[in-house]
């Protein structure tokens, strides 16, 4: 998991030190990974299938390229968060939400993390929730009740800690729970600004569906023939 802010940017300094209008970006490393391996592999495959293949089979590999490819691009590669000066970007692996800091009711951390904004709950796939680190931080506070200097520097009695979030009311908790709680308070801060006033937008991501159809009848067409 990881957060990156903005470079520098004009604006009144906010009450976790950074610049109001640096905006922040949350993902999820894991799944980047898994989803760059993922593409290695089929890249692979489908490359001996083209070289090595006989008969339908070259055929079958490569419409099932864009059959595989667009969906773990989607699901991995694209999920992101970024909070800006205006708003949420929550980009989901086959839709995009644009929401202005007036429109977001809550954030909020169950099994998932859940954005409700404009009387509707969206989920926030780029934040995946993770009930080992919620399990670990529980057991670190637990064991070290006066050790807040140790557990926000990362080890406590030889244990590695959970990732810490720029601006996180509580650097123990798991880091799903972390960018909620920051992007809660972001929405709180930024609602009455004039740039966060608007409706929310949702966009279906055509450049992923389309390919993941056309990819469907390529290989349904390529083993009827």
């Amino acid at each position: 998991m990881t957060q990156s802010d903005g470079g520098p940017h004009r604006g009144r300094p906010a009450p976790d030190g950074d610049q109001a209008y640096a905006d922040r970006v949350y993902r999820s490393v894991p799944g980047v990974i898994t989803g760059v391996m993922l593409l290695a592999l089929a890249a692979w495959l489908i490359g001996d299938a083209l070289l090595n293949g006989t008969g339908r089979t070259p055929y079958v590999s490569l419409a099932a390229l864009p059959l595989f490819a667009a969906p773990v691009i989607a699901y991995t590669l694209r999920p992101v968060v970024r909070a800006t000066p205006a708003g949420l970007l929550v980009c989901n692996p086959w839709r995009t939400i644009t929401a202005p800091w007036a429109s977001v009711d809550a954030l909020r951390a169950g099994y998932s993390v859940e954005l409700l904004a404009g009387g509707k709950k969206y989920q926030v796939w780029a934040v995946p929730v993770s009930l080992r680190q919620r399990k670990r931080a529980g057991r670190l506070r637990a064991e070290n009740q006066g050790e807040e200097h140790a557990s926000r520097v990362g080890m406590i009695f030889g244990r590695q800690a959970n990732p810490v979030v720029v601006g996180s009311p509580d650097p123990t908790k798991a880091w799903s729970d972390q960018v909620t709680a920051v992007l809660q308070e972001m929405a709180e801060r930024n609602a009455g600004e004039p740039a966060a006033a608007g409706p929310v937008v949702v966009r279906w991501c055509w450049w992923l569906i389309a390919p993941t159809l056309i990819g469907l009848v390529a290989l349904i067409t390529a083993i009827a023939v």
